[in-house]
């Protein structure tokens, strides 16, 4: 389990995100008159992260057989409700309250994943069976999302690294390349580019080897003790939590490990601004706004969400600074 000693990055359940809070973001957005594309293409974090939206999302409800997380003394989890009404997945729209609007179109059972490209047994895994068949593991971790809002959540699931290594890479295999499904039938904001947030689909993302073998990678297949709802990625997606959340690719259909750095979505769409390590880093800024500090999602309704410090790699420096020594992370943001 994640949390069995207090370190930087050990929460506390002060810092865990209720659920009211997730809800008002939808009606207020309305209000001001602001669209998909400002959503897309934020003129400033401190925008984004006030709106939601305005529907409890539907969640899903088979329960996990998992192994839970210690709770430490005084940790409150982010409400459940926030985390399934505040999502960015644009696949299911632009607005932080479609994928929980829209996610009955996406039918996670059945699904399969492919994990091959450099490895010397390449195999297509049965996602559902894995996950009826296993305990999974319970992870509390931070999440940092590049617009400046986090979340703390408790993920259900298995170690990256446990999946790359039963394929066994070879010596070529330097990075590790992840593609989400593509479908415009189940996931409608795929259908064209206005509607998918002006992103060329399907959704990719990528790792250095050596960052997905790492402890932290995760792959989860629950949330809250529970299957993944599809807004949250169903049935399956990672979980990278020094990264910001872009980085963690949902609804998963591909693992391929590769010789070469892979191409990335946000890094394609905006390269400016979207790089391809993306660790959260308070010392570098995004080109139109600050990410020293970031508003925690907590107790109490939108407005009385906490600025805090952003911390260094999201608090998980003590883990895995070491994968970035003598880089510049300014030039490799």
């Amino acid at each position: 389990m994640l949390l069995k000693r207090l370190s930087a990055h050990h929460l506390t359940e002060q810092d865990v995100t209720p659920e009211a809070v997730y809800q008002d973001r939808r009606l207020i957005l309305k209000g001001l008159g602001l669209g998909a594309a400002t959503l897309a293409f934020p003129t400033q974090a401190g925008v984004l992260d006030l709106f939601s939206g305005d529907k409890p999302a539907p969640v899903a409800t088979r329960a996990l057989n998992i192994h839970a997380a210690a709770r430490p003394e005084g940790l409150i989890l982010t409400p459940e409700e926030k985390a399934t009404t505040h999502n960015n997945f644009y696949e299911l729209g632009t607005d932080k309250g479609d994928p929980a609007r829209n996610g009955h179109y996406l039918k996670p059972e059945p699904w399969t994943l492919k994990v091959e490209g450099e490895v010397a047994k390449p195999f297509t895994l049965d996602v559902w069976d894995l996950i009826n068949k296993s305990t999974l593991e319970e992870r509390i971790y931070r999440l940092r999302c590049v617009e400046a809002w986090s979340m703390v959540l408790p993920w259900s699931g298995i170690a990256l690294a446990d999946l790359i290594r039963r394929a066994e890479p070879t010596s070529r295999a330097k990075f590790v390349a992840f593609e989400t499904l593509y479908d415009p039938e189940q996931l409608p904001g795929q259908a064209s580019r206005s509607l998918g947030g002006g992103i060329d689909y399907p959704y990719v993302e990528g790792l250095r080897l050596d960052e997905a073998m790492h402890p932290l990678s995760f792959l989860a297949m629950g949330l809250y003790g529970k299957a993944l709802p599809a807004q949250n990625g169903a049935p399956i997606r990672l979980v990278v939590p020094w990264k910001y959340g872009f980085k963690s690719i949902k609804s998963i259909v591909s693992i391929r490990l590769v010789e070469e750095m892979p191409p990335t979505t946000w890094n394609l769409l905006a390269p400016n601004e979207y790089g391809f390590y993306a660790n959260v880093n308070p010392a570098v800024d995004h080109p139109r706004w600050s990410q020293a500090s970031e508003r925690f999602i907590g107790e109490g309704g939108i407005f009385g969400a906490k600025r805090q410090p952003t911390l260094p790699f999201n608090g998980y420096a003590d883990e895995v600074a070491s994968l970035y020594q003598g880089m510049d992370l300014r030039k490799w943001y």
